[in-house]
């Protein structure tokens, strides 16, 4: 078996629009194409023996065992592959479960294999692993499926989002709130453009960064808490041996040393008795600063109190990670039997973490004089790290009910004392159900990006939902943080429809982010050139805080090599449905591309739109699988789907009498003339007609849009190379005119050709190019569609011939345009520029160059520089 691609799919995808996180591996099966599981002997014990859990995998027959039943009677590797990276991914903690195996038509024994993970490196890594798997199983070979599991546990360790930034994310999603990750850690932006709000870990944008640095500065925090009469450890700030036995004359043992700028117990000693022990624990202090707090060491319970937005939220009593001496057991006995409890996992893949042997560990046990293979008598409590964190193995108890309601009061003082809107205060005292000036406790500091793990998952105790208080805070109530996400596809006349939809939005006021085939723009500012019309540059939009409404292209490619870049919206507009891009990315057929383009309406919320193209048989077709509503659009004004559509309530735009025009059930709202609009060249441009329709309905459906927005904008839309490059741009010599336009398949050539036929020009020549990775049919169609509208037709190459040799693509044009007119002239001339300026000077006076370009700013350069060539009376260089 060959791995021949990995895929990371990240929205809503050609597979599974409601499932977006997929990894898509196509496979050669190879010589084991002829060796189903049956055949090969053995496989279905060993697989067993291997990975009995897979037992649980119910498969097509939808019973327990029903995967192995498919082994015993014979199926193919791929599905076997498919169903060991699903479980590899379950037995490290990761929850998936959803697979498919589809042949890609291109040749036998390659297949899609397809599977959902939770975190990408980790799905990536499954991939790999399970094909080695099926090698092992395949050739009874042995194999440590043990390693790959382990190694698939550090990897969902290492990406995945902590347990707190995971509580905030998963509780903004299930209100529907849309996320980004913006980095490795736990950066994350919820909601879209101008309604984002970020967070990392469990500092969220609307925390003061002043308070952050105060919680940070224990010495500063201190200061304020003692100042207003909060009760705390008596203490001094410490950076050298002289001065630190200052300290201890003056507090006396026990004390606590810890860096004045440390978190999460890093650096920290407590409960220091003696001057070896001190010594050694102002070292280890120093390595995180020089500046060392020195407190007197406060006996009692370690507590934490949450309070979110200022209001408490909940509080948790803290043990530290130990083991209870049985008087038989050594320690390292007694740890490897806690760990044994089922509640405790690697990482965060459970409630508890397993207990680990560190340097802290160590330190720990030789300061008692003990080593792992000390055996603590009965009933003897050894503490194993010098914080109560839940990560290094400790233990969390609820404690809420608990608590006073002066330490409650305290609690919710002190965040505004510090003023940090989410804030964790560490507290020692005997308990919470007094008030802390009553038990002689005192708060030991106060946390930003506090952690969440101990009360969302205690160890006893309720769980409690402290992300909702967070969400609550950063969106009130009705609040999702969403912008309105128009989304265009189809396969011909989506920049266009794109363009224009902007254009109407942006009149009515909105500050508009769009993606197209030519480049990102930001108000109307060009941020990135290119092919902008995948899931990153749907991002790039999405996450611009200046944004609020997103018009966003989606293209083919863009769909099938990661998915859409996100998960709803709430008007999608499917333009048409033609041959193109055929034979490539396992997409062999119309339908199949059919089925491509319909996971952008697939997207659109319940109250959302679908608007589809109504003289489209396959558009048309996809409406029976949408549950939101439906807008119709269509060039005919009798078309009998459109008439039934509305005279049940529904709303369509229609090309009417010379007039654009929208129909609400049994009315008609006239929007304006097509001579009016300039994008369609007084109505002789058709095809921009059809492009208007949709991006008129989709606008409209928003009340933010009036009527007068939409004409507003029809009107002074002008068609231009800096406006709409490549689609129908002129260019007006003193000798002829050019005409450049970005029509490159057959459909796009057709409407091209349509229209050119409409313009009075005593010469019309063709500089033509095909494609070199689409079919030979569609290749012979683009010159057999020129044929039909130029006088004279020059082939001309890309740089770029995309597997295909110049000589091939030239005899396939020729094919096209002889099987139309045997007689009718063609050039062969590689260089465009070369090919541009044959054309220039040699064309009839008054005569029209049209131009296919697919490098759309360089043929745009090139007929540039002809006319400045013309304009200054001679020939320059240009290449």
């Amino acid at each position: 078996m060959k791995i021949l691609e990995l895929k990371v799919l990240r929205g809503p995808n050609y597979w599974s629009v409601r499932r977006p996180k997929l990894i898509q591996m196509k496979l050669d099966l190879e010589e084991l194409e002829q060796l189903p599981t049956n055949k090969i002997p053995g496989f279905r014990e060993r697989i067993e023996q291997m990975l009995p859990s897979m037992i649980e995998h119910r498969c097509s027959e939808s019973r327990r065992g029903g995967f192995f039943h498919r082994v015993e009677e014979g199926t193919w590797m791929g599905h076997v592959v498919e169903h060991i990276a699903l479980e590899l991914q379950s037995l490290a903690g990761m929850n998936t479960g959803f697979g498919r195996t589809r042949s890609t038509g291109e040749k036998e024994g390659v297949y899609y294999v397809v599977f959902n993970y939770e975190e990408e490196d980790a799905g990536v890594h499954a991939a790999k692993a399970a094909v080695r798997v099926a090698q092992a199983l395949t050739d009874g070979t042995e194999y440590d499926v043990e390693k790959d599991i382990q190694e698939l546990r550090e990897i969902r360790e290492e990406t995945r989002l902590g347990p707190s930034t995971g509580s905030i994310v998963n509780e903004a999603a299930k209100r529907n709130i849309p996320f980004i990750r913006l980095n490795k850690h736990s950066l994350v932006q919820l909601g879209y453009g101008v309604h984002q709000r970020r967070i990392r870990a469990t500092i969220a944008s609307t925390t003061s960064s002043i308070a952050v640095d105060l919680a940070c500065d224990k010495e500063d925090t201190k200061n304020i808490l003692e100042a207003a009469e909060v009760p705390v450890p008596k203490g001094v700030i410490i950076r050298n041996e002289t001065e630190l036995q200052e300290a201890i004359d003056d507090l006396g043992y026990p004390i606590v040393l810890k860096p004045i700028d440390g978190n999460h117990g890093k650096g920290a000693t407590t409960n220091i008795v003696d001057w070896e022990g001190a010594l050694r624990a102002l070292e280890d202090a120093q390595k995180y600063g020089r500046s060392i707090i020195c407190e007197r060491f406060i006996t009692g319970v370690d507590f934490r109190l949450l309070v979110i937005n200022y209001k408490f939220i909940c509080a948790a009593r803290r043990t530290p990670a130990a083991v209870w001496g049985d008087g038989k057991s050594t320690i390292q006995q007694l740890i490897d039997e806690t760990n044994k409890d089922p509640r405790r996992g690697y990482g965060h893949e459970k409630v508890l973490t397993q207990i680990t042997v560190d340097n802290a560990t160590w330190k720990m046990l030789n300061d008692k004089g003990y080593t792992l293979e000390t055996v603590p008598a009965a009933g003897e409590e050894v503490w194993l790290k010098p914080t109560a964190n839940l990560s290094t193995g400790g233990t969390s108890t609820d404690v809420t009910e608990e608590v006073h309601p002066a330490n409650v009061f305290m609690a919710e003082r002190i965040a505004r004392l510090i003023g940090l809107d989410i804030c964790g205060i560490d507290i020692m005292a005997e308990n919470l159900s007094e008030p802390l000036a009553e038990t002689g406790g005192a708060v030991l500091e106060v946390n930003a990006a506090p952690g969440f793990r101990m009360h969302v998952e205690p160890s006893e105790g309720i769980g409690r939902n402290v992300a909702e208080p967070v969400v609550d805070m950063l969106f009130p109530q009705g609040v999702d943080g969403r912008i309105p996400i128009i989304a265009i596809t189809g396969t011909n006349g989506k920049t266009t429809t794109t363009r224009i939809t902007a254009a109407i939005v942006r009149a009515a006021g909105r500050k508009v982010g769009y993606t197209t085939s030519d480049g990102i723009y930001i108000q109307n500012q060009k941020m990135m050139d290119g092919d902008t019309t995948g899931p990153v540059s749907a991002q790039f939009v999405l996450k611009d805080p200046t944004v609020d409404f997103a018009v966003l292209e989606c293209a083919r490619g863009g769909i099938l090599r990661g998915g859409l870049g996100f998960q709803q919206c709430d008007v999608a507009i499917v333009t048409n449905i033609a041959e193109d891009h055929l034979g490539m990315g396992g997409i062999n057929t119309v339908e199949q591309m059919a089925r491509v383009k319909q996971v952008v309406p697939e997207t659109v919320s319940n109250r959302g739109f679908a608007i589809l193209n109504a003289d489209d048989d396959l558009v048309y077709k996809m409406k029976s699988d949408l549950s939101c509503n439906i807008g119709l659009f269509s060039m005919r004004e009798d078309n009998p789907r459109v008439l039934e559509h509305c005279a049940r309530g529904g709303k369509a735009v229609i090309f009417e009498n010379g007039y654009v025009t929208i129909m609400k059930e049994n009315w008609k709202v006239r929007v304006l003339p097509v001579k009016d609009i300039p994008v369609t060249y007084h109505g002789k441009a058709m095809h921009n007609i059809a492009n208007v329709l949709p991006a008129v309905l989709a606008t409209y459906l928003f009340k933010a849009v009036t009527i007068e927005d939409i004409r507003h904008a029809l009107r002074t839309f002008e068609p231009s190379a800096v406006l709409t490059p490549g689609r129908l741009n002129f260019f007006h010599l003193r000798k002829c005119t050019f005409l450049a336009d970005f029509a490159h398949n057959p459909a796009g050539v057709q409407l091209l050709s349509e229209f050119v036929a409409q313009l009075d020009y005593p010469q019309k020549i063709g500089v033509i190019t095909g494609t070199g990775d689409r079919r030979d049919e569609d290749i012979r169609s683009i010159g057999a569609m020129a044929a039909a509208a130029f006088d004279q037709i020059i082939l001309r190459m890309d740089k770029n011939l995309r597997g295909r040799s110049a000589a091939e693509i030239e005899v396939l044009l020729r094919e096209g345009v002889h099987s139309v007119n045997p007689e009718l002239p063609v050039l062969y001339i590689a260089d465009e520029m070369e090919a541009l300026r044959h054309a220039y000077e040699h064309c009839q006076r008054g005569a029209l160059v049209t131009a296919l370009c697919d490098k759309v700013d360089g043929t745009l350069s090139k007929i540039r520089a002809i006319q400045e060539e013309e304009e200054a009376g001679g020939k320059a260089q240009f290449t």
